[in-house]
């Protein structure tokens, strides 16, 4: 399924993340689908790196396989496991050993098969200021010290040698990068704003470097303030040779606020692409509705709750299944239990395969206090369920066209939110159809091969662009430097200068 114009560049593609957690979230299904799309239709195998702890990767890559997230051609690579199996070169003088750890009550400890592979201590502030890290088969593999300046990092042969140190975990992490590229042209794409601190300032001639921001950078929408979560990086985004935002919008913004700060950078906008589903062949609910969130703070599912407690005022039909987990899981159920809404707003708990809700749902809602472009939206539209969405930055007024094929919420109206819900059900049928077909057309211009198309131009132009910069600065050869004297001396002559 491979057309030339969406065949990315030669070269080795690497996606990297900080970690894949059991239940993950929206960025982490937009990479996985983003690598799927290079692989099957950009003709490229990807390496999706990771640096955190889980001990468990090989089995985790062997899950994921069988559910079709990972394909042949697209492969997890994990750090600490990488090190495991082939550790790094002696290099200059061996370092000391350092004392392990005494094991205590506080310490966050992960195991795999009985075995302990990671033993971290955490600080007052809840980070972590010492990690022993373990092969599978209980060996010293590492050792990690936040006050030791000197070696913060050593790494140990399986009979406990010290092999290498480094003075930091970026100096680290670089240095994995420098084995994976090996020298070769290569593409590092990463998602993760916590791994991309890593990565801001790692420039190497073949490394095409790429931050992908996956959600809102400003504080509440506010121009020029940006979240704390991203300003450090965000303020060197000149150190990469691509930013990438997922709407016009945002990028629009994201220049002007980055200009205010004295930050010029490469700034460009490539949607999440979604993946159509087939039909389900069951029948449309069109008086329920869906959500499919993590249950946090900045989702506000709380006004979801208020919005559909209201539309049933109106119409008792209406009722809400609400996909997902997370740390307001009680504070939610609370407030539904308040409004007397247990029969009819429905906790379903994190499910891989939430987004196959849509298609038997009539409607669903976002209440997010900010986003990049939320794949949930895409994919709701996709199914052609009718997304009902606050206005906020960033997604729903780059996908929703008001009135046709969704409906936008000013942020913060849950009465109006209710009154679409109640609107949506008295509509003529063949209208509600109407509203359907225009939204499932209009995430039809988010298929992978369409957003594969547009990577593979921009990773191209990126990589001319980097090539250019470099040319520039590179000094001219010496013949060279002759003939533009004699040239400007002859110049100065003829005009008497």
């Amino acid at each position: 399924m491979m057309r030339a114009d969406s065949r990315l560049p030669h070269g080795r593609h690497f996606a990297l993340t900080w970690g894949i957690g059991e239940h993950y979230g929206g960025m982490t299904n937009a990479m996985l689908r983003r690598s799927r799309s290079f692989t099957r239709i950009g003709g490229v195998d990807v390496d999706i790196l990771t640096l955190d702890d889980r001990p468990d990767y090989p089995e985790l890559s062997a899950r994921l396989l069988e559910s079709g997230e990972l394909i042949d051609g697209l492969r997890i690579r994990n750090l600490w496991d990488e090190l495991r199996q082939r550790p790094p070169k002696p290099r200059g003088s061996t370092p000391e050993p350092v004392e392990l750890l005494v094991p205590a009550v506080d310490d966050v400890v992960s195991e795999w098969d009985g075995v302990i592979l990671s033993r971290q201590r955490l600080g007052v502030d809840g980070r972590p200021i010492a990690v022993d890290r373990f092969r599978r088969d209980g060996s010293l593999l590492a050792t990690e010290r936040a006050d030791d300046p000197a070696r913060r990092i050593v790494v140990y042969a399986e009979d406990g040698t010290p092999i290498r140190s480094w003075k930091s975990s970026w100096g680290l992490y670089r240095w994995w990068f420098d084995r994976l590229t090996s020298g070769k042209t290569s593409y590092l794409l990463v998602d993760s704003k916590t791994a991309a601190r890593s990565v801001a300032g790692y420039r190497r001639e073949n490394v095409t470097t790429v931050h992908i921001v996956h959600a809102s950078h400003r504080v509440r929408g506010r121009a020029g303030s940006l979240r704390s979560s991203r300003a450090s990086v965000l303020r060197r985004a000149g150190d990469f040779d691509d930013i990438v935002v997922l709407t016009q919008r945002q990028r629009s913004d994201l220049v002007d606020d980055l200009a205010a700060e004295g930050v010029a950078a490469r700034i460009r906008a490539i949607p999440n692409e979604v993946e159509f589903l087939p039909p389900s062949g069951s029948p449309r609910s069109d008086a329920l509705g869906v959500v499919i969130a993590s249950l946090e703070s900045r989702k506000r599912l709380k006004h979801a709750v208020d919005a559909v407690a209201q539309a049933r005022g109106t119409d008792q039909r209406i009722s809400l299944d609400l996909f997902g987990d997370g740390p307001r899981e009680n504070e939610i159920r609370t407030r539904v239990a308040a409004l007397g809404l247990e029969a009819h707003v429905r906790f379903r708990g994190f499910d891989p395969d939430a987004r196959t809700a849509f298609q038997h749902a009539g409607f669903s809602l976002l209440t997010s206090t900010s986003e990049g472009l939320p794949l949930v939206l895409v994919e709701s539209m996709a199914a052609g369920c009718i997304p009902i969405a606050y206005d906020i930055r960033y997604g729903p007024a780059d996908m929703i066209h008001d009135g046709l094929d969704g409906f936008l919420i000013p942020e913060g109206d849950v009465a109006l939110m209710a009154q679409r819900i109640v609107e949506l059900q008295s509509m003529p049928a063949h209208r509600v159809e109407a509203i359907r077909v225009r939204a499932m057309a209009r995430a039809a211009e988010f298929s992978d091969v369409a957003v594969t198309r547009q990577w593979s131009r921009e990773l191209r132009a990126a990589f001319d662009a980097k090539r250019i910069a470099s040319a520039r600065e590179q000094p001219l050869p010496v013949r060279l430097r002759r003939r533009a004297g004699v040239v400007r001396r002859r110049v100065q002559w003829m005009t008497g200068r």
